[in-house]
């Protein structure tokens, strides 16, 4: 029988596993003598154009048989078929030489050989058929393949040019490529794969820096903190590509289950928020150790990792001076520390005229990152609690009382003024008072304490969180951390000349001497005032009495020894939850005669209960507009002055 020249262009082979290279390698080796003979017969009609490979196949063993002596070969499947999945190869496909994922899994014995060893390599390359390949017949287990571009060669006028020899030579290389291709072997003409683009040498070491001291929260990162992104991928191993910009899909956007020191990014740190959480979280009550509570362990870790707040505590006697200082920077935002605080408590004696005024000026100089949780007077005794933004979530309600120690006065000048809230499970007590002044009346400023003790009525509504330590009697052992400061009004008990002949001899730091007479620290090491009350220690000149303006202690005739008479003293239910970081005075502020002092502290915060009165982000909104209103019109004006300073600069030539 004949072959055709060429294979129709639209042909199909279906080729299943019994085409083994066993009986491959035997119609090789006798194809060429038998095909000859059987061609010169001419008792066969070439197939027609229209009639698939498989047909052709089919017919070739009987052929062969009739004329020629051949043992039948009964065809065996291979050991271990590993087929995962059907895989299919289209035109597209052959030409960009597209691997399978499963084609590193040999499908059939290693240790056999066949044909197949060689692959589509030896095979000139030709136009591969547009035609899809047929479905295997009911008897083929096998997968189902298109033809091979490779094996498969029309001429142009569509005739065969073989005979049974290149119909053999051909099922032989059908039968290579396709053992190749299940061997995972690539094609000679397929695009070469490049290996994994590998730096030169190791990459250095990302350090990660979280030593701050003061602030530990935020949800902005700045630039100063790349690390942040190593830090959380490598602690918590969680990615988040919730990106809507597609570009940014692939790195996606971190998130950590606590802060860090004080970060800024450019990457959101908002922790996502599953559907079914939000089904089951309770935001009025909840357990202390609860997954998901507002106020709970987990919430806490994630802006405080070290349960830890910067605390910034200041007090001021005005003098009821109507003037301001142009600028409070050096006040609130001292450049030793290298980050801003958690939380600002603002006490002022004899405060301005203006008491808007004064709050407007402090959100100015603190910034868009705070606001102002709460306010309150008692005559001329202001207290100002500002916060960060982000932490007015976690504050219950906030509560206030005064008490008034002048009772003669008008003007309620002597006294004190008590706020009070929890942050977390932590409560907190802030006290500014303003005792009875004069160089011996020492007993009238203890009186002053003892009342302030017992009439302060605080707590109103918020529980408190250790009933059990708490005393009836005494305002401060009902709540965690108890922070005191005020104009104290106790005073050096020596001389001016003395005292200043040791300023003179000590311009710097060294004030022990000065301590040594100094009244408080008598009276609170006797435990007549004060009690369980802390004071870091002192390395700044006496705050009072300044000539206003000058830098000079006083210079009337009067004369009145410089003293310590501003301070600020802390207490805690549990040790060492308060650690005193900075304590010192603010010498550049000159508009009073005494100068501000204030102190920076690191205080344990621990989880609490949903079920507080919450201040569900209640802040003064107003102040805030008006205080960032005027900060950018300042930076405005600033920034204009150094514009016109260059355009009117003149250059002079001597």
């Amino acid at each position: 029988m004949s072959t055709p020249n060429g294979f129709p262009q639209h042909s199909r082979v279906c080729l299943t596993r019994s085409m083994e290279g066993g009986a491959v390698q035997d119609l090789q080796a006798k194809k060429a003598g038998k095909a000859a003979k059987k061609e010169a017969g001419g008792d066969g009609a070439p197939p027609k154009i229209g009639t698939p490979i498989s047909e052709t196949l089919k017919l070739l063993p009987e052929e062969l048989k009739a004329n020629m002596k051949i043992k039948s070969i009964t065809p065996r499947p291979p050991r271990k078929p590993r087929l995962e999945r059907a895989a299919s190869l289209d035109e597209k496909s052959w030409r960009k030489w597209r691997r399978f994922r499963t084609s590193q899994e040999s499908l059939t014995d290693p240790n056999e050989t066949s044909s197949s060893n060689g692959s589509l390599q030896e095979a000139s390359p030709s136009p591969p058929s547009r035609g899809r390949a047929s479905p295997c017949n009911p008897c083929c287990p096998q997968e189902s393949l298109h033809s091979s571009p490779d094996a498969l060669e029309a001429s142009p006028g569509g005739k065969s040019r073989g005979g049974a020899s290149d119909l053999g030579k051909r099922a032989s290389e059908i039968s290579s490529a396709f053992g190749g291709l299940l061997r995972g072997k690539g094609f000679a003409a397929g695009k070469p794969r490049l290996s994994q683009i590998m730096p030169a040498r190791p990459l250095p070491p990302m350090e990660l820096n979280v030593a701050s001291h003061s602030l530990r929260t935020a949800n902005r990162i700045d630039s100063d903190c790349l690390d942040y992104r190593h830090y959380s991928q490598h602690k918590f191993g969680r990615v988040s590509s919730s990106l809507s910009d597609s570009r940014l899909q692939g790195n996606g956007t971190l998130y950590d289950s606590c802060s860090t020191d004080s970060m800024k990014s450019t990457f959101s740190v908002l922790t996502p928020i599953r559907a079914k959480d939000v089904r089951s979280r309770s935001y009025l009550e909840g357990s202390l150790l609860a997954s998901g509570a507002l106020m709970g362990a987990e919430e806490l870790s994630r802006y405080f990792p070290d349960r830890n707040m910067g605390i910034f505590v200041a007090t001021w006697n005005m003098q009821g001076q109507k003037e301001l200082p142009v600028n409070l920077d050096d006040f609130l935002l001292p450049t030793d520390p290298d980050f801003a605080q958690d939380m600002y408590v603002i006490g002022v004696q004899e405060g301005c005229p203006d008491r808007r005024e004064w709050e407007i000026r402090l959100q100015e100089t603190l910034g868009p990152h705070y606001v102002l949780l709460h306010s309150a007077a008692h005559g001329v005794l202001y207290m100002s609690v500002f916060i960060r933004r982000d932490l007015i979530w976690f504050c219950s309600e906030v509560e206030y009382a005064t008490v008034t120690t002048r009772i003669v006065s008008q003007i309620k000048t002597k006294g004190a003024l008590g706020i009070s809230f929890t942050f977390f499970g932590t409560s907190f007590l802030f006290i500014t008072s303003h005792f009875t002044s004069g160089d011996s009346k020492v007993n009238e400023r203890k009186l002053d304490y003892n009342k302030t003790i017992q009439a302060l009525t605080l707590p109103k509504n918020v529980p408190d969180t250790n009933p059990y330590r708490s005393s009836s009697s005494d305002v401060t052992t009902r709540f965690d951390e108890v922070f005191w400061f005020g104009d104290f009004n106790f005073r050096l008990n020596k001389d001016r000349e003395t005292v200043d002949s040791i300023l003179n001899q000590n311009p710097d730091t060294d004030v022990s001497k000065l301590l040594v007479y100094d009244q408080l620290t008598s009276e609170m090491s006797r435990g007549s005032i004060f009690k369980g009350f802390q004071e870091a220690d002192i390395h700044f000149r006496p705050s009072y009495k300044f000539d206003i303006g000058k830098d000079s202690y006083d210079t009337t005739s009067k004369q009145r020894t410089p003293s310590y008479t501003d301070r600020v003293v802390f207490r805690s239910r549990y040790k060492d939850d308060i650690q005193a970081v900075k304590y010192s005075s603010c010498p550049v502020i000159k508009t009073s005669d005494h100068r501000p002092v204030f102190a920076l502290f690191r205080v344990r915060v621990r989880p609490g209960r949903d079920n507080i009165p919450l201040a569900a982000g209640l802040f003064d909104r107003d102040l805030y507009l008006i205080g960032i209103r005027r900060r950018a019109t300042r930076e405005l004006l600033r920034r204009r002055e150094q514009k016109d300073q260059r355009s009117s600069s003149i250059c002079s030539i001597s």
